[in-house]
């Protein structure tokens, strides 16, 4: 008797122990999952990404393989790039649409690695310089461009779309105003051939934005001092064609700003 009295008393402690470890002590239950999630949420809310950063990355781990687990690794890319960390949101967002290509949230990874590339924020430096965003390296334009296209390629009707057709029309105009300001420079210092090259560049490329008005010209100019006249007159008359009333006509494609500006 005594023997089974043990036992029946190390099956009671077993039994209050298994009582103990309910669903909502289990740190990858639902209902902790949740708890991590509101407040990572909260931190979100207060702009203390790190922080939130931290505790989505623990719901990513705990939730593989769900639904949740994809939303954590969305807010976790959102948290990185409000943060500055360029790098990591795009490591995150690749990884997502790698994991996940078929998931409901592909069409906003995609917005956001657009998003991520596309800053028109010149920062301290650039607006005490007068600097143009069409003057500064580009990649990170064209980065934007081929995910917003993407977006509009295979999800043409997500909410996102709009915006990003939007912001296509103003990279793309960046781009060829890039090339316009390349073309510029190379001609005030005489690269004729390197000037008219350029200006072809954005004319190919960037057929619709505006700055291909003033790429014709530098191309009818750079061909005059190559001594080019066919060519000269060709882009000319695109020129003429497509902006009839274009200032650059008006003194034979030559501009009239100082050789020294190049903006």
């Amino acid at each position: 008797m005594h023997r089974i009295g043990r036992i029946g008393s190390l099956l009671a402690l077993a039994v209050l122990a298994a009582c103990s470890n309910t669903p909502k002590d289990d740190p990858n239950s639902q209902a902790s999952l949740d708890k991590l999630y509101a407040e990572a949420k909260d931190e979100l809310s207060t702009g203390a990404y790190e922080r939130a950063i931290k505790l989505l990355e623990r719901i990513e781990g705990r939730a593989a393989g769900t639904l949740m687990a994809q939303q954590a690794m969305l807010e976790m890319a959102w948290a990185q790039h409000r943060s500055g960390e360029k790098a990591q949101a795009l490591a995150t967002l690749d990884r997502f649409l790698k994991l996940h290509p078929s998931s409901a949230g592909a069409d906003y990874a995609l917005y956001l690695k657009g998003l991520v590339n596309f800053n028109e924020d010149l920062g301290l430096f650039g607006r005490l310089a007068n600097q143009d965003v069409s003057e500064r390296d580009q990649q990170a334009s064209r980065d934007a461009l081929q995910s917003f296209r993407e977006l509009i390629e295979k999800y043409p009707s997500s909410r996102y779309a709009a915006d990003a057709r939007t912001r296509i029309d103003f990279i793309t105009n960046t781009l060829a105003q890039h090339e316009v300001h390349v073309a510029r420079y190379y001609f005030v210092r005489g690269a004729y051939v390197a000037a008219a090259s350029r200006a072809q560049t954005a004319v190919t490329e960037y057929q619709y934005a505006p700055a291909v008005e003033e790429a014709l010209s530098i191309q009818a100019q750079s061909y005059d001092r190559l001594q080019l006249p066919q060519l000269r007159d060709d882009a000319l008359r695109v020129l003429r064609k497509n902006f009839p009333q274009s200032k650059y006509l008006a003194d034979g494609g030559r501009q009239e700003k100082p050789w020294w500006r190049l903006w």
